[in-house]
């Protein structure tokens, strides 16, 4: 059982592994695009390539999706970045459990986007967790663990691909352990539980009171989506590359306090953030050299809400 393009390495380990894949659950064809074109899950595409069945539910409790899911009698259910809330029937139907691939070292970071929250709260590492799923939102018992470095550059992106390859080892790792009976659980601490929600859209407009350091990790984690933005007038600035620095300014947050030819360097609540790419609408990303070549900018103006 998964979705988007995270679940990719963990499927693709599970085809070239000892055991058969009878069947492959994903989420239902969405609309993508300007054309708003129903487009199969990476998962999809990777099912059809190799003949297997899939099913695609609407609702997780509807007869025509569990009666077919019975019918695969499947030894193990292996869950990587599904999207969906699996009930005690499905988590009790097969006999070695349901087994999930987790981007975190949990308890850390339960929840819907652990690699985002993990760069935007400025983690130094990070990695995958294993698990037994329970009727909790990543609640269950660990099985194995293996911890990643997040690189000073990295973003959600870029750390995102690297935790998915790693994903699929450990899964792989698992079921053959599980199936030779020397792996036992751990039950997680949930004094030590952080939780990581789903990002809306909203989370990416930039809160110019927060520290540079901050707003920094912010734009790493929020990269590629939903990316962080901010307002110069009545245009977005979508921002997709800055670092922070110190020195003191008296000027107000999300002020411009200075403009090179690389960078745009604007006021926090402590520090500034050195701006190096950014982005307008109806246009691509650019360094700042490239975008101020189009665009006249100088200390003094004020970033933050759009004007009304």
């Amino acid at each position: 059982m998964g979705t988007p393009e995270f679940a990719v390495p963990s499927l693709e380990a599970l085809l070239k592994s000892d055991d058969q894949v009878v069947g492959i659950v994903t989420q239902p064809d969405r609309p993508k695009g300007r054309g708003q074109q129903l487009t199969p899950s990476p998962v999809k595409l990777i099912a059809q390539r190799e003949g297997i069945q899939i099913l695609q539910p609407v609702k997780m409790k509807a007869p025509e999706f569990l009666e077919p899911l019975t019918a695969w009698k499947p030894d193990l259910i292996a869950v990587t970045a599904f999207g969906r809330i699996l009930h005690p029937g499905i988590l009790s139907l097969p006999p070695r459990g349901c087994v999930n691939v987790h981007g975190s070292l949990l308890p850390k970071y339960r929840g819907a986007a652990p690699v985002q929250w993990a760069v935007i709260n400025g983690e130094t590492e990070t990695g995958i967790t294993t698990m037994l799923m329970d009727e909790g939102m990543d609640t269950g018992p660990m099985l194995l663990q293996e911890r990643l470095m997040i690189m000073h550059d990295d973003t959600a992106g870029t750390l995102a691909p690297r935790l998915a390859e790693l994903g699929g080892r450990l899964l792989v790792e698992t079921i053959a352990q599980l199936k030779a009976g020397t792996l036992t659980s751990k039950k997680q601490d949930n004094a030590q539980a952080t939780m990581a929600p789903l990002l809306k859209k909203e989370d990416g407009l930039i809160d110019w009171t927060m520290k540079a350091p901050a707003l920094a990790n912010r734009v790493r984690g929020l990269s590629p989506w939903p990316g962080a933005y901010t307002f110069s007038g009545e245009e977005r600035w979508n921002i997709w590359k800055a670092v922070s620095t110190g020195g003191a300014t008296t000027d107000k947050p999300g002020t411009i306090v200075a403009v090179d030819k690389q960078s745009i360097l604007v006021a926090t609540g402590e520090g500034m953030l050195v701006v190096r790419e950014i982005q307008t609408a109806n246009s691509k990303r650019m360094p700042v050299s490239q975008f101020l070549s189009g665009h006249k900018v100088s200390a003094g103006i004020q970033l933050g809400l759009r004007d009304l």
